[in-house]
């Protein structure tokens, strides 16, 4: 008696697999050719298990039998498709052997998870049936059935967003509001030693309150955040934000006012015709090489806002240092770029903004969650690592050494 080779058996399982999977996947992009396709895969495994049909002197080496067919459907691209199921029977117990190739068409998460992306791609339930592929012995998927699947992945998404752990070693924060559906969501966002961009949490609100923000923060904490190794906060100039900040963590960390949000609350006080000119000079400011230089240029400005106009030039008085902390640092001209204002949240604000943009009605808070939640974890996919990320231990060294230098 011949013995059994258990590890060549594994592999040529193993390959048998891969070698499904890779025809699966081809078969579920293309509809009209997977409808002829899939009768071809099952029939393929089916003569692995049980030989070539009519070859019956060969069947004796095969662990199963044909038993017919069944009537069955398959998934193809992000649609239910009829199709005839062959069953095979094995031989020394009678049951029946499942056909690993159906079982894989038959996956239902990856209908959720086409249907997520179509719609997070902007297409409405309501048009769903529109924009099916139309082939014969398709089921149709009725606009109230694609809602209820929807509703249940956003669900599981806006669960698994706001419960994952937060343990990372993360050198840089950003946080900023963006206007959704006539409320504010305020959003965080994480830079790791690594310089991958994290979406980290978000909170509703009418307006940046610092109560509401601190419920954020408050949150981030209690799932791992930490500023102890030293993390540098980029903020709008939001007084409520910084208060928020400043109880969330107290005076042991290091801010960064936004520049250009600071340039803009100060000529949104001045005239069309002298808001160029300040616009470039406070650019040209802040585009110094040194924190003195900066600093000089600035309080000159704000002596001639003066005479042109007080509330100009107290706007730009109010928080000046902390506009200027990433010049304090001497940080690299890359690191400096990237964090002297909020334009990485930013522009995950505009992202989040092209993905939710189509829906015109929202009915809920719990909707407004569950799409926000969605459409951080898959703009997250697809962040970039942040410029210069390779110096990133100069920015934790500098902010460590301006942290010491804040409890003298």
């Amino acid at each position: 008696m011949k013995k059994v080779d258990s590890k060549s058996n594994t592999n040529q399982d193993q390959s048998i697999l891969e070698e499904i999977d890779t025809q699966v996947q081809l078969i579920q992009s293309f509809i009209p050719l997977g409808l002829m396709a899939v009768e071809e895969l099952l029939y393929k495994e089916v003569e692995m298990l049980a030989g070539p049909r009519y070859h019956r002197k060969e069947q004796g080496k095969f662990p199963g039998y044909r038993w017919g067919t069944n009537p069955g459907s398959v998934f193809l691209g992000g649609t239910k498709v009829k199709t005839q199921v062959p069953r095979v029977r094995a031989k020394d117990s009678n049951r029946e052997i499942p056909l690993q190739s159906y079982e894989r068409l038959q996956e239902r998460h990856k209908l959720r998870k086409y249907l997520l992306g179509l719609l997070l791609g902007g297409l409405s339930t309501r048009r769903y049936s529109q924009c099916a592929q139309l082939v014969p012995e398709i089921f149709g998927i009725s606009p109230s059935s694609l809602s209820r699947h929807f509703m249940e992945v956003t669900e599981e998404k806006l669960k698994a967003f706001t419960t994952r752990r937060l343990d990372g070693d993360y050198v840089a924060l950003f946080i900023d509001g963006k206007t959704f559906a006539r409320q504010q969501i305020i959003i965080a966002l994480g830079v790791t030693m690594e310089g991958h961009k994290v979406p980290l949490g978000f909170v509703q609100g009418a307006t940046e309150h610092h109560r509401v923000c601190l419920d954020l923060l408050k949150d981030l904490k209690y799932r791992g955040f930490t500023v102890s190794k030293g993390v540098l906060v980029i903020i709008d100039g939001s007084k409520g934000l910084r208060k928020a900040v400043a109880l969330a963590f107290g005076s042991d960390i290091v801010v960064q006012r936004c520049q250009w949000h600071k340039r803009e609350n100060v000529v949104s006080y001045l005239s069309k015709a002298d808001q160029k000119d300040y616009r470039r000079k406070l650019e040209k400011a802040y585009q110094s090489d040194t924190y003195q230089e900066a600093k000089e240029t600035l309080k000159g400005i704000a002596r001639e806002l003066e005479v042109k106009n007080l509330s100009a030039a107290r706007s730009l008085r109010e928080g000046l240092e902390e506009t200027l902390t990433v010049l304090k640092l001497q940080l690299p001209h890359e690191l400096t770029k990237v964090f002297r204002t909020t334009n990485c949240i930013e522009s995950l604000n505009s992202q989040l903004g092209r993905l939710t943009g189509r829906v015109t009605r929202w009915q809920s808070s719990a909707q407004i969650h569950r799409w926000v939640a969605c459409a951080l974890l898959d703009i997250e996919t697809r962040m970039r690592k942040v410029k210069g990320y390779k110096q990133l231990t100069k920015l934790r060294k500098a902010i460590n050494e301006q942290r010491k230098l804040n409890r003298n």
